[in-house]
Formats: C-alpha cells, sequence, structure tokens
C-alpha cells in the first residue's frame, strides 16, 4: 500500500506543520489571502483603509488647529473627526463579525482536513494491513503492539504507522531548528568578531624607553 503509506505520511506532516505555526498564524496568512482576491470584501477593505488613511489626516490637522484662535475651522474638523471615526467604529464590528465567521470556517475545515481524516483513516482501515514483518524478526508482544488495534498479526497497522510517521517528523524537525540555530549562532559570532577594533598594548621595552627618557 504505497499510496496509503505515502498519504499517513503526508498528512502528519500537515499536522506537525499546522501545530508548529499555530492555527491561529494560518487563519491571519489566510484572511490576508482571502482579502487580496478580487471580491466585495477586498473592497470594504480599500474603503476601510482609505477611511482611516482620512482619519488620521483629518485628526492631525485637528490637533494642530487651536479651538480657540480658530474655533470655526476647529468645529468643522471636530464635526468631521467625530462622523469618521463613527464610520471606522461601525466598518469595524463588521470586518470583526466576518472575521470571526471566516476563522470558525477555516478551523473547521482544517480539522476536517487534518485530524479528522486521521481518524476516519484510523477506523476505515483498522484491519488492514501497512505492510508486513519478516516472521521471527520481533518477539510475539512487539508483533502484538505493532498490529494493535486490529489488524493482523505480524503485521504494521495504521496507528503503529502514524506513530512511526510522527517520530520521524519530530526528529528531523528538531534536527533541522538545531541545525539553523547553530549557524546562526556561528554568523553572528563571526560578524561580532569582525566588528572588535584591536586594542594596541605597549611593550615592557618601549615602556622602559620612556621612562628612561623621562
Amino acid at each position: 500500500m504505497p499510496s496509503l503509506l505515502l498519504t499517513v505520511f503526508l498528512l502528519q506532516l500537515a499536522i506537525h506543520l499546522v501545530n508548529t505555526f499555530g492555527a491561529s498564524s494560518i487563519n491571519a496568512v489566510l484572511w490576508n489571502l482571502y482579502n487580496s482576491l478580487p471580491s466585495s470584501k477586498s473592497e470594504s477593505s480599500a474603503e476601510q483603509r482609505e477611511l482611516k488613511s482620512q482619519y488620521l489626516k483629518v485628526r492631525k490637522e485637528l490637533n494642530a488647529t487651536s479651538s480657540q484662535d480658530q474655533f470655526a475651522k476647529w468645529a468643522k474638523l471636530r464635526r468631521q473627526h467625530d462622523r469618521l471615526l463613527e464610520q471606522l467604529d461601525k466598518n469595524k464590528a463588521s470586518t470583526d463579525s466576518t472575521r470571526a465567521t471566516f476563522d470558525s470556517a477555516v478551523s473547521t475545515l482544517r480539522w476536517i482536513g487534518t485530524n479528522g481524516l486521521r481518524m476516519f483513516l484510523q477506523f476505515w482501515y483498522s484491519k488492514q494491513a501497512m505492510f508486513w514483518i519478516p516472521k521471527g524478526w520481533v518477539p510475539y508482544y512487539a508483533e502484538w503492539l505493532l498490529s494493535f488495534p486490529r489488524a493482523p498479526l505480524g503485521s504494521i497497522s495504521i496507528q503503529a504507522w502514524f506513530l512511526a510517521c510522527t517520530a520521524v517528523i519530530i526528529l528531523v524537525s528538531d534536527a533541522l531548528v538545531a541545525i539553523v540555530a547553530m549557524v546562526a549562532g556561528l554568523g553572528s559570532g563571526t560578524a561580532q568578531e569582525a566588528r572588535k577594533e584591536p586594542v594596541g598594548v605597549p611593550s615592557e621595552k618601549a615602556a622602559s624607553e620612556e621612562k628612561k627618557e623621562l
């Protein structure tokens, strides 16, 4: 079953990536991609940015205007400021509601495509052997554990294959993180040494000659 073996490995890799980067970070990236698409939501996001730019401009001008010396101008800017602020609050509430619905839908689809699919595969192929172990390679209790819960004795169950994929992915991920950290540490150490300036130390002979001259 090479296709099922590969499917299990890729599925477990996807679950590991989601757990590593975090669901909130993935939701934020997908939200930005969704807003960049040519749709009514992207247009409303552009209008929100334009409205915020106008609000900041009016607010800056309002702060630079004296309410005593230029009351008429200040009052006009104040009305514009309050109107823009009210529009921003309404748009923000609508955007927050849409974002909450989007996050909920994405989280549901992500769970169905990762953990939900894993549970389905473990149930559907629980009686099927992923591959067989040569007879006599491991003792009986090891064969029973590797075929747990319902795979034929002497085979590797899908649950055991999921655990094996998880262990390999975690080991490789930790090794890559350690290598990157080591390379980054060596690079920063080399840069710091290059920035250091050599400090000249006078020799004993030069110091004694200076004393004689004095």
